[in-house]
């Protein structure tokens, strides 16, 4: 009878859906150098975490279609515990790739990013998780 229920429980806990990572979701960016906000929907790429532009907005509120739409913003996002991601980022605004180190804290993520080993940093400011 043990072993019946045991292998009851075994498939019902293999068969519920995986705890999706916090990182997972759609998060509005802190706005750009022109006002303009994106909504990036990070789920998992394979090993690692990635995240494309789902949509944006103008510093108004307003829908615009830029051509990063669908684009990889992050991307190689690894965990490193304790809330953080270390990977890649695209800017648009800038037109350039970083390394990046996301910090989570609950709905909220600070970006960082930095080319030449660290040496010229930019803070992207904080997204906001939205779903």
């Amino acid at each position: 009878m043990k072993r019946i229920a045991a292998l009851i429980m075994l498939s019902i806990l293999a068969g519920g859906p995986a705890l999706a990572d916090p990182i997972e979701g759609l998060w509005r960016t802190a706005p750009d150098d022109h006002g303009d906000v994106g909504y990036i929907r990070v789920g998992q790429c394979g090993a690692t975490y990635c995240g494309v532009l789902e949509r944006a907005e103008n510093a108004q509120g307003q829908a615009i279609q830029p051509d990063t739409l669908g684009r990889k913003i992050v991307w190689n996002l690894s965990p490193g515990g304790n809330g953080e991601y270390e990977g890649r980022i695209y800017a648009p605004d800038r037109d350039k790739e970083y390394m990046s180190r996301l910090e989570l804290s609950g709905n909220r993520i600070s970006v960082n990013g930095c080319v030449l080993g660290g040496l010229i940093c930019r803070n992207g400011g904080h997204w906001t998780r939205v779903q």
